[in-house]
């Protein structure tokens, strides 16, 4: 009987596998695909933003007058692009080699892993009995039940980047993360872009001010939002696709050459066996506790196939709670007060905590701190049009906050950082940021709090009779 078997070759199931192994475990890692990394690697994380680069960097060269040199952009050539996002995902594929982990005394089987008891699955025909397991199978694209989608084709996340050529009409379907990553990404790089949403604004779960802001930066930029809209139907025509679409109680149809879908994520819980393992589970992925336990205790789960967060860095956190409770044996409890989460357009909107909505629901004295990137000198510097920080706070404790700016998924790990620390926000407003950086946005907001106080007519009594007491 083996120690452990670890289901899926992804984040959560290589940190499992990795430490697991070289603690001195017995473990097997299964991978029903002929290659490990999972979804990040080959069709998520890695790809979308090495293509997000290149269309930043055609963008910037057409903007090379707002920084007082010659234009020089040529038109794209997508295979050229398609060329450097496989490279980037070659050359991190090699730290994901099996023969790597083979070092590392983990059995490496490529094959469709299935319960056939509780404490036994089977890979190509072999049986393997292990004393407790982790499934780390990930997610695949949710796609519509729309009439005429699939006799039409659609694109999704996973075969996006295998385009031969760029689309001259790109319809998305979606104004998630993925969806507006690649609606901004494509239009930069030549094709235009028509983003077709249910909800009334782009990224539903963002503060609603700054998910509007950032969909005017991309309305800036050609993108076209079809908002509070619901695709009806699509019809492949001599023109091209036409996707029709309601929007209130206007029928605005959308002709495109190929389609995008972007509406979500489901969790990758069926083919393995789970009836036979007694593993609940239901819509949304495998139901697991705050030990990352499922209803088996000796079956674990980690990342997208839980349904809780689908971040790649969330299924890492979640492998270490797994390592905790499996291989240690130490009680240790996920936590989830704060995870940050980044949308990779330009300007990027990070976020962490609570939004200002939740925060009022649940703390009525709850305030709200904001400084905008245009009143900081590194932002004028660097061209930064817009944006800015909204800190969540109440009596100096940090409940949440959003960036809207350049690198502003680094920028909010400060934020991250004083969070699940516990740092107070004087201790912020008083900590030195260099001069000039963007990160001094974090300085000017947590002032805010104290300005008002600070330049009251009482505070200046006080100095003047402070002036008088001491010549």
């Amino acid at each position: 009987m083996r120690d452990l078997v670890v289901i899926g070759g992804g984040v959560g199931g290589l940190v499992t596998a990795s430490v697991a192994g070289q603690l001195g475990l017995d473990v097997v890692l299964v991978e029903r695909s002929a290659r490990l990394g999972g979804d990040c690697l080959h069709h998520g994380c890695v790809p979308s933003k090495t293509l997000l680069r290149s269309a930043q960097v055609a963008h910037l060269m057409r903007r090379a007058p707002d920084f007082g040199l010659p234009a020089t952009a040529r038109p794209a050539v997508f295979a050229d692009v398609r060329r450097r996002v496989h490279e980037v995902i070659d050359t991190i594929q090699a730290h994901d080699d099996p023969e790597r982990f083979r070092g590392y005394g983990v059995d490496v089987l490529f094959g469709e892993a299935r319960f056939t008891a509780p404490d036994e699955v089977s890979v190509k025909g072999e049986r393997i009995r292990a004393r407790r397991f982790v499934i780390a199978t990930g997610s695949r694209p949710a796609v519509p039940a729309v009439p005429g989608l699939a006799e039409a084709g659609y694109l999704t996340n996973e075969d996006v980047f295998d385009l031969d050529g760029l689309p001259e009409r790109l319809a998305v379907v979606g104004a998630g993360p993925v969806g507006v990553e690649l609606a901004q990404a494509f239009a930069r790089l030549g094709s235009a872009v028509t983003v077709i949403e249910a909800a009334g604004e782009i990224l539903p779960r963002e503060e609603p001010a700054v998910a509007g802001e950032l969909r005017e930066a991309l309305e800036a930029e050609g993108v076209r939002f079809r908002l509070g809209a619901r695709l009806e139907r699509v019809e492949r025509e001599p023109g091209g696709l036409t996707l029709q679409v309601h929007q209130g109680t206007e029928h605005l149809p959308v002709v495109a050459d190929r389609i995008l879908v972007a509406v979500g994520r489901e969790a990758n819980a069926g083919g393995l066996g789970l009836e036979a393992a007694g593993v609940e589970h239901g819509p949304a992925g495998i139901r697991v506790d705050a030990r990352m336990r499922t209803s088996r205790r000796h079956i674990f789960a980690c990342g997208d196939v839980t349904g809780l967060y689908p971040f790649t860095h969330m299924a890492e956190y979640q492998a270490g709670i797994v390592i905790a409770n499996a291989v240690f044996r130490w009680p240790k409890r996920a936590d989830y007060r704060v995870v940050p989460r980044v949308t990779y357009t330009d300007p990027e909107l990070a976020a962490v905590g609570l939004s200002e909505t939740e925060a009022h629901a649940r703390y009525p004295d709850a305030r709200v701190l904001t400084y905008r990137f245009t009143a900081v000198d590194r932002a004028l510097i660097d061209g930064v049009p817009a944006g800015g920080i909204r800190l969540v706070v109440r009596r100096g404790r940090i409940l949440g906050a959003t960036l809207l700016g350049p690198h502003a998924g680094e920028l909010l790990h400060e934020i991250v950082l004083a969070m699940q620390a516990g740092v107070r926000l004087d201790r912020l407003s008083s900590a030195v940021h260099a001069y000039p950086t963007l990160a001094q946005i974090h300085r000017r907001a947590a002032n805010t709090a104290y300005s008002g106080r600070l330049f009251s007519p009482g505070t200046r009594r006080l100095v003047r009779w402070l002036q008088r007491l001491v010549p």
